[in-house]
This record gives C-alpha cells, structure tokens and sequence, in this order.
C-alpha cells in the first residue's frame, strides 16, 4: 500500500507542478521551448506511463533517431509523444535535440519521391516509404533538406513527421 502512495504522490506533483506550473511555450525544468521535437538518443528506451522509474513501462522503443515531441517536463523527466500519438514519460538522458523526422503518407504502400532541389522541377533522386526515418538537415518555404541511409535530397515539409507546418530549421 506505501508503494502504491508514493507512485500516487509523485504523479501529482508531476501533474500539479512540472507540467501545469509551465508557461504556455516554456518547460519549468529546461526552459526550452515546449512543445518542441526531438530524437531518441539511444536504440532501447522505456516509455513510462509516469515520470519516474518505478511507474509501469508504457512502450519499449527500439530505434534509435526515432523523432518524438516533448510535450511537458518533470524534472529530469519527459512527457513525449510519438508520430502515432502515444505518450508518455521518458528520461531527458535518452533524448537528443538531434532533428529527424519520420515520413508519413496516406498509404503505407506508397512512396515519395526525394527531389534535387526544393521544388517539384526538381529531379527524383530516391523514393521513400511511409515511416523512413532520416535527419532535417534545413527546412525554408515549405521544403526540408533531408538526409539518411542512400538519400540525401529535398522533401515537402507536410510528409514528415518531426517539423512544425511552417516552421524554418538553418
């Protein structure tokens, strides 16, 4: 019975003080800007369903690079989610500021083509299917400089999963 008030405890000031006590743009333990995106940092990590060790493991990760959205903080604790929209708490150590991003589609079946130049002139250099994950290198006009294993071209910024609509990486 302890255990189980202690796990209680510590979810309430999770939800009373880490998170709700944030700014509106801003995480009360980094300061950075939340909601932002991230990577996970290594190839196994434990999603939790509350921010400590002791909370019961949610989601085991196995692929590291994989770009998530930090949606509030606790401590050394994140709340994240994933591009299907699962969430929950993960240890800040096991996440990268490193920018990727996941490409989405509407079929699993179809690919997308990887362009020369940012535009749609541009000549085709790979296809990628839904859920390749690469790193953002740029993002400018609606399109994203993107790179990974046997690509390295320009996609437009609304197939991928891991940058804001809009928003300009350098």
């Amino acid at each position: 019975m302890k255990k189980i008030s202690v796990v209680l405890s510590v979810w309430l000031m999770a939800a009373t003080h880490g998170v709700a006590a944030q700014g509106p743009n801003e995480g009360s333990a980094t300061r950075l800007p939340v909601p932002r995106f991230a990577s996970l940092k290594a190839d196994k990590v434990n999603m939790h369903v509350g921010p400590a060790k002791n909370f019961e493991v949610k989601y085991l990760y196995q692929r590291v690079g994989l770009p998530v959205e930090i949606t509030g903080e606790y401590e050394n604790w994140r709340r994240i989610r994933d591009s299907d929209g699962t969430e929950g708490w993960v240890y800040h150590s096991l996440l990268s500021g490193r920018r990727t991003a996941v490409v989405v589609l509407r079929e699993k079946e179809d690919l997308y083509p990887i362009r020369s130049r940012p535009d749609a002139a541009g000549s085709i250099i790979a296809q990628l299917q839904c859920g390749v994950i690469g790193t953002v290198k740029r993002c400018a006009s609606g399109w994203c400089r993107f790179a990974g294993d046997g690509f390295d071209g320009w996609i437009p910024q609304e197939k991928l999963w891991g940058v804001y609509p809009n928003e300009s990486l350098d």
